[in-house]
């Protein structure tokens, strides 16, 4: 019995001396629909400490409920492009690098873009694009990219992102422009295009567009690459395009907030995301592409055959900070919307 009563308190002191005993909270404000319950539980488990999750749907909700109250949170997962405005006006702490062990794992190619050029800041979460859709048992035609999914026949029969940004992004790509060629200039020439577009879209939806797709009210979307996965996983009636003219591949990161009250426990949790059988299974719920490589070659044949997480081609490109511009987008954007 006391050499029972030994080892237990031996096992203890070693579990403890590792970290994994240790108790704490810490508040994460993340995507909706992008982490799986399973791994803050197996996270909690492990460490002691409590996750308390809230989810947001937009860059802009995010960004609007950190400056109205940042220090609440304890970690965040802004895109690439929201973590360079967060970077320039200091809203977010520097990175422990040092006890970030696993931060080996990730692609060197995903690691200080210029976003964060130092890679001080953040670190990849998942990556992915923006493309179409297409139900292949309803649409016979052709569709390769904007200018054919927002044709007068698909009227009503249509899902795209709830998303302002792209929205116009899309519509400066149909026009030959680049994603971050945004100017008073190239925004006046997209304006008669979205508003065309706008009144063909039956659905906007951010946080889960391929439910109208799966429920057949649609049959087609724009939608991010990590739901188009799913459907074709679902059914491989379901096709993903990445459109012609061009795409965004977007990089979300996991950062901590400047002020946040429990960075060690934050820092705890990144580590404990960048482990290659935690990250499996975040890619195994949401099928996007996985910046870490370790973790890729725990992947099934079939995950990397899917043509939406792991897209062979396509003229892609990340989003930079556009700066006021992003308010004469929205502006733009809500305009139109509203006029319908």
């Amino acid at each position: 019995m006391n050499l029972l009563k030994t080892a237990l308190v031996a096992l203890s002191a070693l579990i403890g001396s590792a970290g994994l005993l240790a108790k704490g909270e810490l508040n994460l404000f993340g995507w909706s629909e992008y982490i799986p319950q399973e791994v803050l539980d197996g996270f909690t488990a492990e460490t002691g400490i409590k996750v308390n999750f809230e989810t947001y749907a937009s860059n802009e909700e995010l960004l609007s409920k950190l400056v109205a109250g940042g220090s609440a949170y304890d970690l965040v997962q802004p895109s690439d492009y929201t973590a360079e405005v967060m970077i320039r006006r200091k809203m977010l702490a520097p990175l422990d690098l040092a006890k970030l062990t696993n931060l080996g794992n990730i692609d060197p190619a995903l690691m200080k873009l210029p976003h964060d050029p130092a890679g001080k800041y953040t670190v990849p979460y998942m990556t992915g694009t923006v493309g179409i859709v297409i139900n292949t048992e309803k649409v016979k035609t052709p569709v390769r990219g904007y200018k054919d999914f927002f044709a007068p026949q698909h009227k009503d029969r249509l899902v795209v992102l709830n998303d302002n940004r792209e929205l116009v992004t899309w519509a400066l790509y149909s026009l030959g422009h680049s994603a971050n060629d945004i100017s008073k200039e190239t925004l006046a020439k997209a304006r008669p295009v979205v508003a065309e577009w706008v009144k063909l879209v039956k659905v906007f939806d951010s946080d889960s567009p391929k439910t109208a797709l799966l429920n057949g009210d649609v049959d087609l979307g724009i939608v991010w690459s990590g739901e188009a996965a799913i459907l074709w996983n679902e059914d491989r009636k379901f096709q993903y395009v990445l459109p012609a003219e061009g795409a965004h591949q977007f990089i979300d990161v996991l950062a901590i907030p400047a002020g946040a009250k429990n960075q060690a426990e934050a820092h705890a949790l990144i580590n404990y995301i960048l482990r290659p059988e935690v990250s499996k299974l975040i890619s195994a719920k949401f099928p996007y592409t996985n910046p870490n490589l370790a973790a890729r070659k725990l992947l099934s044949p079939d995950e990397l055959a899917n043509p939406a997480s792991y897209p062979k081609e396509g003229k892609l490109e990340t989003f930079r900070d556009i700066g006021r511009l992003a308010a004469d987008i929205d502006q733009l954007v809500t305009d139109l919307k509203s006029a319908q």
